[in-house]
């Protein structure tokens, strides 16, 4: 690539989504000495960012966060895609590939409330917004006695439900926080022990066309290996489990000194039935490691929990 070629980054057009695009587009600015402003950044909007009324499991799952991306990618009109990695669907569009991913932010989720400190310190009826099955499910785990309600918009949205006193709390990702600034908000970072994250939660994937073989050339410069087997691993457990998009999964890995040690949870909507696993390997076995998770908690999930396809 030169100075005076364009190159041209596809996102999502919220905050969150063009925060994310940026670092990528710094990242490879400063991997190949490149102005960043010959890094295009183009939005595209997604049937997800459309609709807003009710759930994205009710609409066709998370696919369409990236699906106009994904179209506007095959179609060549831009040449590559950034994505939040838990909206990546499990199984992409034929000719389309994930060929990086920067290094990851925390992964965990945050609460964030007015009235209390911690999840466990919310008086008993209070109302917490979420947009995910999986956060509404291990709430429901921990505090039966809470009133989930939806809760869709960007972040910024989300926090100002929070502080006008509309909800007494929200259930956000950490990572989110932290890229727009405001992970002041939080009150509390959720225990991965006990709140799980989703599958790619704090990470970022770079998408390109599979022939693109100069677009793959730049992105690679910009790839985390430990990042890039962490979702190797979690995206193998999603795969293996074929869950239906209104099904609460949760699937964590962590690479430390060759070793991958994955959490992966499969619950019922209602917060009961809960089933998990955890597996420890060597990196180069981390999509075996992850499939044999999927694998263990699909035999093991009760029944009605897995249904459908991802």
């Amino acid at each position: 690539m030169t100075q005076s070629s364009k190159f041209r980054i596809g996102t999502r057009g919220s905050p969150l989504a063009l925060a994310q695009a940026k670092i990528v587009r710094a990242r490879l600015a400063a991997a190949h000495g490149l102005d960043p402003e010959a890094l295009e950044i183009i939005v595209v909007r997604t049937t997800g960012d459309r609709i807003l009324d009710r759930p994205l499991a009710d609409a066709g799952g998370k696919g369409l966060f990236t699906k106009e991306i994904e179209e506007a990618l095959a179609a060549g009109t831009i040449d590559l895609a950034v994505h939040s990695a838990k909206d990546v669907p499990t199984f992409l569009p034929r000719g389309l590939v994930l060929a990086a991913f920067p290094p990851r932010a925390d992964a965990r989720d945050a609460f964030v409330s007015t009235r209390a400190g911690t999840l466990g310190s919310l008086p008993a009826g209070a109302s917490v917004g979420t947009s995910s099955v999986r956060r509404e499910a291990l709430t429901r785990r921990l505090r039966p006695d809470l009133q989930v309600k939806l809760l869709r918009g960007n972040v910024h949205t989300r926090l100002d439900k929070v502080a006008s006193g509309a909800l007494d709390a929200a259930i956000l990702a950490l990572a989110g926080l932290e890229r727009l600034g405001v992970a002041s908000r939080a009150t509390e970072v959720l225990d991965p022990a006990t709140f799980p994250p989703a599958v790619g939660q704090g990470a970022i994937a770079v998408e390109i066309r599979a022939d693109d073989q100069r677009t793959a050339a730049l992105v690679a410069a910009i790839d985390d290996p430990a990042t890039a087997t962490a979702l190797a691993t979690e995206r193998a457990f999603l795969a293996a489990l074929d869950g239906s998009c209104s099904t609460p999964i949760a699937g964590h890995a962590s690479v430390a000194r060759g070793l991958v040690r994955f959490h992966g949870l499969v619950i019922a909507p209602d917060g009961t039935g809960a089933v998990e696993t955890t597996r420890e390997g060597p990196q180069a076995d981390a999509v075996r490691l992850g499939t044999d998770a999927g694998r263990e908690l699909r035999a093991r999930a009760p029944k009605g929990v897995l249904s459908g396809s991802e």
